[in-house]
């Protein structure tokens, strides 16, 4: 519940100094997409840095998920710094396995400056087979090479039994009943990591206590409600990896395919954002006074202008150099966005609600 009076902020008083530091208390909502995670990586790697925040819950999916659960068991058994190493040992094993992934890029995708795995024989033998055939045809024995990079990354029994004072929800969407999923905290497994990040065109439905799962960005990209109910905090800090607006009409068959995909992925997360919208106007408007309406303050950290350059096809290319020129780009907009916005956290929101997702 919302702390009547307070902005949830904790002042911390150094042993070597008399001068209080305001910690303020946050939640994250992590996107998806692919390979272009290593942008929240980034932005995750400048908040841990950061003394003055302090990580209540995190909603995610998808790539985004992998990250929030990375993160919340590094920072279980390390801390901050044991959350930033974490993270970075996350993606160097994620780039190790791509570099032994038949999908690379050619010397002309090179050359193309956009990351594009596009004339890739690999990848274009698997964007034609994957139109006629499932994944239960191509990938019979159902290997997904990203479980094998989460056990190592993670100890799922270490991360239950270490009482994280980071609050988790993964979002999934279950197969049969096209409903969201959500899992937290005491629900964590590799299954469920994978749950939230299965593209039903590459991966077999991932199967938990008798549902069937696959990616959760078509139902919550990522989820907002999670954070409503279950954190005090009432600031909301949304990561963007899949960009909001593009300038240029889509004219490929990929391009069309992509533009498809952001548009449903955004939706679930626009829906929710009315949703907050207007029930900031009924607050704002005294409509609503007895306080059982908590009022959300909304901030958003993105590089659309970045995002908008890259190809389709590279959320599939994990080159460890596109990763960390991605997390340099993630550290530089989360600095920004820290230098511009600290002080209105718990105060203000940072996002016009209506321009963005109306």
């Amino acid at each position: 519940m919302e702390a009547s009076g307070s902005v949830l902020s904790t002042p911390i008083t150094s042993l070597s100094s008399p001068v209080e530091t305001e910690v303020k208390r946050i939640n994250l909502a992590l996107q998806g997409g692919g390979a272009h995670g290593a942008f929240t990586w980034g932005v995750l790697d400048r908040l841990m840095e950061e003394d003055r925040i302090a990580i209540e819950g995190i909603s995610a999916t998808s790539a985004g998920a992998m990250n929030a659960t990375v993160l919340a068991y590094g920072h279980a058994v390390g801390g901050r710094e044991g959350a930033r190493q974490a993270l970075a040992g996350f993606c160097r094993r994620i780039a190790h396995m791509a570099a032994a992934s038949p999908f690379q890029a050619t010397w002309l995708d090179r050359m193309m400056g956009s990351r594009s795995l596009e004339n890739s024989p690999a990848y274009l033998w698997m964007d034609l087979m994957t139109r006629v055939l499932s994944p239960y045809q191509i990938n019979p024995m159902n290997y997904n090479p990203l479980q094998d990079v989460l056990t190592q990354s993670i100890d799922f029994e270490v991360l239950a039994k270490a009482q994280s004072p980071i609050k988790l929800f993964l979002s999934a969407t279950n197969v049969r009943t096209g409903k969201v999923k959500v899992f937290a905290n005491h629900e964590l497994s590799v299954d469920a990591v994978l749950a939230s990040s299965c593209l039903p065109f590459l991966f077999q439905a991932v199967q938990i206590a008798g549902e069937h799962y696959w990616d959760g960005g078509y139902m919550g990209n990522p989820a907002i409600f999670p954070l409503i109910y279950n954190c005090d905090s009432r600031d909301v800090v949304v990561v963007h990896v899949n960009p909001m607006v593009r300038s240029d009409v889509p004219v490929t068959a990929g391009e069309i395919m992509n533009r498809i995909n952001e548009i449903s992925f955004n939706s679930s997360l626009m829906r929710e954002m009315r949703a907050i919208n207007f029930v900031t106007r009924l607050i704002d408007d005294g409509e609503i006074k007895d306080g059982n309406m908590k009022r959300m303050l909304i901030h958003a950290i993105s590089a659309e202008e970045h995002m908008n350059r890259l190809s389709v096809t590279s959320k599939l290319n994990a080159d460890w150099d596109f990763l960390l020129e991605l997390r340099d780009v993630g550290r530089a907009q989360a600095d920004l966005w820290l230098a511009a916005h600290f002080d209105d956290l718990c105060l203000r929101g940072t996002v016009d609600l209506s321009k963005t997702y109306f």
